[in-house]
């Protein structure tokens, strides 16, 4: 019988048969759901998260990893209360209305559920009133939005205005290919490059929602 931190290594190198096979008999010994979480599966995808982030790991191999880790949380999951699982803060994300790409928020999506944030996924193509409703829905703490395209950036910033019509209580995270710190900045939104660099925002961000909330 392995340890439980020994599924970390699995997620590290992409094995989802391992992760599924040992999982469940780490579940049949009755291993601490929680335990095999945090520091199984979680503690193995930190590892990738700061790989990526060092360039030691590459976007397949990500992927690879947060599947391998998936398929273990789908495993464990119902097997806890949602209350037993403590999370860093509720995400509502999409790519904006117009645009259709998705790789890179789906990425951001895997790399926030490993940190322990609960994320909403609007999808792609999302428009201001899925943002709304999803925030409101959820309490969320922080709007993550995507563009990848010049003509569908400058939608964001009409999802940032309809929020705060609303008065809805939120911090904003965004990213893509044409975006700049200065137009961010601009918007009243907080850019990330990449994931890893998605992931270290967004902490920062729900530190200071809950604190105002």
């Amino acid at each position: 019988m392995i340890k439980i931190t020994d599924l970390g290594q699995f997620v590290i190198d992409g094995n989802e048969s391992s992760i599924v096979e040992n999982v469940n008999l780490l579940v049949a010994a009755k291993a601490d759901p929680i335990a095999i979480i945090n520091e199984g599966l979680l503690g193995g995808m930190n590892v990738v998260g700061e790989k990526f982030k060092n360039g030691e790991m590459f976007v397949p191999e990500v992927l690879m990893a947060a599947r391998a880790m998936n398929a273990g949380m789908a495993i464990v999951k119902p097997l806890i209360a949602d209350k037993d699982m403590p999370s860093l803060g509720t995400v509502v994300i999409g790519t904006v209305k117009g645009d259709l790409h998705d790789i890179g928020k789906n990425l951001v999506v895997m790399m926030l559920e490993s940190a322990g944030f609960k994320v909403i996924d609007v999808g792609i193509d999302a428009k201001i009133e899925q943002f709304v409703a999803a925030v409101k829905e959820n309490n969320a703490d922080i709007v993550g939005m995507s563009a990848m395209l010049t003509t569908t950036m400058t939608y964001m910033q009409e999802v940032i205005k309809a929020c705060e019509a609303e008065g809805l209580n939120v911090q904003y995270l965004v990213g893509g290919a044409p975006l700049t710190s200065g137009y961010c900045e601009k918007i009243g939104a907080i850019y990330a490059s990449d994931a890893s660099g998605a992931v270290d925002a967004a902490r920062q961000l729900a530190a200071v929602t809950a604190v105002e909330k």
